[in-house]
């Protein structure tokens, strides 16, 4: 049989038992059709890189899945039904990855950077000059073209009179 891994998101404002009941909802639907969930893993409440349907959160949740496509289909079809459901993604893969997923490894168990090193003494950067303060920035680059923050010409560009006389 094929193997899946399935990752959906579930709204922010329902509770970790509502997520849990949503879990077996779909690994329900998945053992109907004939498959089988090898491994489930909830990677709790998130931050969205963007908002989706008013949420700035939501409930991660990775399913490993052996089942016939037909399951999976219908699994799908029915997080499309649900409104609990924000995005979900399925994948078809070659074999599931042993262990817990990276999103769940902490960051000291993570070797991906690779060792660093002794990166010796760094001194105290003399090479970079002095620091400048936020107001310095204005007096270096020097006047506006356009006039300054609104130019004279605003509103000009809108086809009509800049007071409104058409």
């Amino acid at each position: 049989m094929p193997l899946y891994e399935s990752v959906f998101i579930a709204r922010q404002d329902i509770s970790s038992t509502q997520v849990d009941q949503l879990q077996d909802e779909f690994a329900g639907i998945i053992a109907a059709g004939g498959g089988e969930v090898k491994k489930r893993e909830s990677w709790g409440l998130k931050n969205l890189s963007y908002r989706i349907n008013k949420n700035r959160k939501g409930h991660y949740v990775l399913f490993n899945i052996e089942a016939p496509s037909a399951a999976v289909q219908e699994m799908e079809r029915l997080m499309r039904l649900n409104e609990d459901i924000l995005r979900y993604l399925t994948i078809r893969v070659d074999e599931h990855e042993e262990g817990q997923s990276v999103m769940l490894q902490s960051r000291g168990e993570r070797s991906d950077r690779g060792d660093r090193g002794d990166r010796g003494d760094r001194g105290d950067r003399g090479d970079r000059g002095p620091r400048r303060e936020g107001g310095d920035r204005d007096r270096d680059r020097g006047p506006r073209r356009d006039g300054g923050r609104f130019g004279s010409d605003r509103g000009s560009d809108r086809g009509g009179d800049a007071h409104g006389d058409d």
